[in-house]
């Protein structure tokens, strides 16, 4: 309850603030800017695994008269959703079975500051709110990626910079805290669907084949992986992305088998839970093809509880990108921490961490935007050099990518659990004007021939597991935006769902210095809760807690 109390104080002492210094109040309209702001939208548990989530709802009011789209006689409702982790699409029309209800709630209400930039100029990666170019009557909200005067290119879903005079492009590279609020998720080992593992579908983490007999011992419910330490060599648990599809769901419900040989791990993409939303008059609840995630992600990060139960020995984190493995060694007995980069021999950044011998220490580690960062119990760790790392030529995955996490030890008895798999946002290099746009998806891919032609679940799942095709990632569209004095780029989180800067007028996809109106803060009131979370208490106008906070 004191949680509640300081929060709701803390949020009406900032509007209070802001009211003073010049700020205003923004809804989030849209889902452009989703998950870190949304829009109209419906919160939901997935039914099987449990795992919470969100899909977009905006859909059923247009955006300027606030009044809801008609479909024929009736309005537009959104009836289905499907779960990031589990893939199960659950039906949330009046009559779902769950007997549950499933309003569509009100976007994001936000305290935009004004002051930020008439003190100083708009850094990169804010989240700014501006009067859009081609009607300076409608405010839109996104995230500032270009600054005056350089060029930026959007290339294999990250943003490179030129800065004007330069010949070279470089990455741009998101702060620690920007990274953190900007992951989305992939898997949430903890949240399993137990019904589905019964009828013998695999486990997304396994222990890996050994020399040493049984070196992982397996929790029941397969959340926690334990080894003794006694192997003589290093033992490792993977990840694969094994997705069940819309199909495999219903083949469950009908009673039929699960067929394990037609079970092939898959490339982790841009899937989105909050672009699967399906109206009443789908006809099919399933996600459209093109809501699956049609790009593959690399910039992965993972995160591990160790309960560890020896004096010595080392806990490893791998995560792999095209084929390159990226790892973090740490010495249980020390504390030291080491990175490595397969093939590149002059990179080995070192630390002291405080993971030194037994305990429970939460472990993540990440490697987004050719970076690769640490964090032990939530505090970053610093490196004694650069942990960014020159451009590698592995844009294109291999085989390797079908394992892109795995977790190990070398002669340290550990419990690994809380496992946890998140990707990074990805920008698809489009362009008003060209080609990447049409048959309701955006795309990279430079034809709508190969690879996802004809559109269906069943080609996009073959394509994400076949090695043999993925060498179309080497001819990804790239996309150019020169800014000059006074000119910003805008992008939306939502990539796939967004109208930013990419898809503006071909002659003015900036946001003039004029049009800024400042830069947003913080999430002041989410929409509430009728009931105490996790109860069936009644509670109107229960404040949602988890989602207020400053805005990054």
């Amino acid at each position: 309850m004191r949680e509640i109390v300081e929060s709701i104080v803390i949020a009406f002492v900032l509007a209070f603030l802001f009211r003073t210094f010049e700020a205003e109040a923004f809804v989030i309209p849209t889902g452009s800017m989703a998950p870190t702001l949304m829009g109209r939208h419906k919160d939901v548990v997935c039914e099987k695994c449990g795992f919470p989530y969100q899909i977009s709802a905006s859909e059923e009011v247009n955006s300027e008269t606030g009044q809801p789209v008609m479909n024929g006689s009736h309005p537009v409702q959104v009836v289905a959703g499907t779960c990031p982790n589990c893939r199960f699409t659950m039906y949330l029309g009046p009559d779902n079975p769950q007997r549950e209800s499933y309003p569509s709630y009100k976007g994001d209400r936000i305290l935009v500051g004004k002051f930020p930039y008439d003190f100083g100029d708009p850094e990169r990666w804010d989240v700014a709110v501006f009067k859009y170019p081609g009607g300076a009557e409608t405010n839109f909200i996104k995230r500032l990626v270009g600054l005056p005067e350089e060029t930026v290119k959007i290339s294999h879903g990250d943003i490179f910079v030129k800065p004007k005079g330069s010949e070279s492009y470089t990455i741009a590279r998101k702060p620690p805290a920007k990274i953190e609020a900007m992951l989305q998720p992939v898997y949430a080992n903890d949240y399993v669907a137990p019904e589905f593992l019964e009828q013998g579908w695999p486990s997304r983490w396994n222990p890996m084949p050994s020399d040493a007999p049984a070196p992982w011992e397996v929790s029941e419910e397969l959340r926690a992986f334990h080894t003794d330490g006694s192997a003589p060599a290093e033992v490792w648990l993977s990840y694969q992305h094994l997705v069940p599809s819309a199909q495999d769901w219903q083949r469950l419900a009908d009673g039929g088998p699960v067929r394990r040989d037609a079970i092939r791990p898959q490339l982790i993409t841009d899937f989105a839970a909050y672009n699967t939303g399906a109206d009443a008059d789908s006809p099919s609840r399933a996600p459209s093809p093109n809501a699956l995630g049609l790009h593959w992600v690399g910039d992965l990060a993972l995160d591990a509880v160790a309960d560890v139960e020896s004096p010595s020995g080392e806990l490893i984190l791998e995560l792999v990108e095209g084929g390159r493995r990226f790892q973090c060694r740490i010495d249980v007995a020390t504390g030291r921490a080491a990175l490595s980069i397969d093939g590149v021999e002059d990179f080995r950044p070192m630390a002291q961490t405080k993971v030194r011998g037994p305990g429970g220490y939460h472990l993540r580690f990440a490697n987004i935007d050719d970076q690769l960062l640490l964090w032990v119990d939530k505090s970053l760790i610093e490196f004694d050099g650069e942990t960014t790392y020159p451009r590698l030529d592995n844009v294109v995955p291999t085989a390797e990518d079908l394992q892109p996490a795995k977790l190990g030890s070398r002669g340290a008895a550990v419990q690994f659990s809380n496992l946890v798999l998140r990707r990074d946002l990805y920008y698809i290099a489009v362009q008003v004007g060209g080609s990447g746009g049409g048959a309701g998806m955006i795309t990279d891919f430079t034809s709508f021939g190969p690879p996802y032609q004809p559109m269906t679940p069943e080609r996009v799942a073959h394509f994400l597991s076949e090695p043999r095709q993925w060498e179309v990632f080497r001819t990804l569209r790239e996309v150019e935006f020169p800014l000059e004095k006074d000119q910003f780029l805008m992008l939306g989180d939502n990539s796939a769902a967004s109208k930013d800067s990419r898809l503006w007028d071909p002659y003015e996809y900036y946001v003039g210095r004029e049009l800024l109106i400042g830069k947003a803060l913080y999430i002041y009131w989410p929409h509430s809760w009728n009931r105490i979370p996790g109860t069936r208490i009644w509670f109107p106008f229960f404040p949602n807690i988890a989602r207020m906070g400053f805005v990054r």
